[in-house]
């Protein structure tokens, strides 16, 4: 089949993002010609100035709708390209030139209608975003899935960066409202319909992630909430890994009582466990990085943990849609 790629970005608020997005594909090495669309999801800050400036060097859309959420706006998106497979990607990304060649290639060699690529932390980042990029990599922590490595099982790709071709699009029928865990939700079903997915490694994106500790810590609770759903829907994706974070944080509570009682060697597992995180960290990023990236992970595990306790034993005990008991997690179409 051959290919015709289509770049389908959702926006809410973020020109500044949008722009440094295009600069980065007008740089693209892959020479056949490729779509890209911008969604402004209801924002109160559009991107049309930044759209405009790129229109002689991108063969670029831009649609406004009310806002409904990433994934609605993404399959509104998806439903008015011209191409025949598309690449998700977040606002808050920016591709190095060789990210579509590789695409291209690995397709090629071995195509399925459906990859995800990894996120990396670009020189220009500030330490915060790089502490926070490899807690949301790094095979030491949850982010393993994230990272460079195979991950262990099928290989479940990430809306910031995923692809996905129309005719999945078309047989599957696009994101649900959820949000986050719209990705997986996706994967899922795809998988349910007999498609394939894998990880392209080389097809890596540099995710801006601009974010503090607050909203670091709302954004891993999410996650874990929502996964916890997911398992529901989906009962044969479970996997018992789910609950390694919220053992971490009830265990780092009892450790610290047992410390308290003059059982220290529960509590030098936790700090053995962190010291190779921040000698980690330090061979790839330094030694500021390192220091952050223990309190990046420790925000990731309580964060992640607790919010997939609190959502697993609300589920199992209450006879409520997950809709009804977290209505935040999920967006009006």
């Amino acid at each position: 089949m051959e290919l015709s790629f289509s770049c389908i970005v959702p926006v809410y608020n973020r020109p500044d993002e949008v722009r440094e997005l295009l600069h980065s594909l007008t740089s693209q090495s892959y020479q056949a010609p490729f779509e890209v669309v911008i969604v402004e999801d209801g924002s109160t800050e559009d991107a049309k100035g930044e759209v405009r400036a790129f229109k002689d060097q991108l063969d670029i859309s831009y649609y406004e709708k009310p806002n409904s959420g990433p994934g609605d706006s993404r399959n509104y998106g998806m439903e008015r390209a011209k191409g025949n497979y598309f690449i998700i990607l977040d606002s808050d990304c920016v591709l190095p030139p060789q990210y579509l060649s590789e695409v291209a290639k690995s397709l090629t060699l071995d195509y399925v209608p459906c990859f995800g690529g990894p996120d990396a932390a670009h020189t220009s980042f500030s330490n915060v975003q790089k502490a926070i990029d490899y807690v949301m990599t790094s095979v030491l922590t949850t982010g393993g899935i994230r990272g460079r490595r195979k991950s262990v099982g099928k290989f479940q790709p990430r809306s910031f960066n995923m692809g996905l071709s129309k005719e999945v699009f078309e047989r599957v029928g696009g994101f649900g409202n959820i949000h986050p865990g719209e990705d997986p939700d996706l994967t899922f079903r795809i998988w349910k319909s007999g498609y394939r997915t894998k990880l392209i490694p080389n097809a890596f994106v540099y995710h801006k992630r601009r974010i503090d500790w607050r909203k670091f810590y709302g954004q891993v609770q999410k996650f874990g909430m929502v996964r916890a759903i997911l398992n529901r829907w989906h009962p044969g994706t479970s996997r018992v890994t789910y609950w390694f974070p919220s053992l971490f944080f009830i265990g780092c509570f009892g450790a610290i009582v047992l410390a308290l009682m003059g059982i220290p060697w529960p509590i030098v597992l936790y700090g053995i466990y962190l010291c190779i995180v921040f000698l980690h960290a330090m061979s790839m990023h330094g030694i500021k990085v390192a220091g952050l990236s223990v309190m990046a992970v420790l925000v990731q595990f309580f964060g992640y943990g607790w919010g997939f306790l609190k959502s697993t034993l609300m589920l199992t005990f209450s006879k409520g849609r997950p809709e009804t008991l977290f209505p935040h997690l999920f967006f009006k179409s």
